[in-house]
């Protein structure tokens, strides 16, 4: 059995995807860019301000699942330019200190709208 989770506190979905979907205990939470989810616009600019808004809107999803960035136990990060890796793992490290989740981290060029970041989350609902 699968619940779908929603929460204006994430970007709305633009496309036929729902923001999280929680199964056999896990909440996996679809790519996240850095979209203001009050205005629903694309920020772009610094990799270090798109970095933070994605993880700040993949921290709200996983606590509207009931779930929280301590329960991640993978992470999917795409880069527009493999370049900021070094600034986007700066932000990223201040949101995962202790036993962060494994990772996976790519190049993938030009990323729907110009964004620089997206990142993707499994988390589990228990520890």
């Amino acid at each position: 059995m699968k619940k779908v989770v929603k929460t204006t506190q994430g970007p709305a979905p633009r496309a036929p995807y729902s923001q999280a979907i929680i199964a056999n205990g896990f909440v996996f939470v679809s790519g996240q860019g850095p979209i203001d989810p009050q205005t629903g616009k694309i920020i772009l600019g610094d990799i270090r301000k798109q970095t933070r808004l994605v993880l700040d809107n993949i921290k709200s999803i996983l606590e509207a699942a009931g779930s929280s960035l301590d329960k991640a136990v993978k992470c999917s990060v795409f880069l527009r330019d493999i370049n900021d890796f070094a600034a986007m793992n700066e932000v990223y490290k201040t949101y995962f200190k202790e036993n962060p989740p494994a990772r996976t981290t790519v190049q993938a060029g030009d990323i729907f709208g110009g964004i620089g970041v997206e990142i993707d989350c499994i988390a589990t609902l228990e520890l």
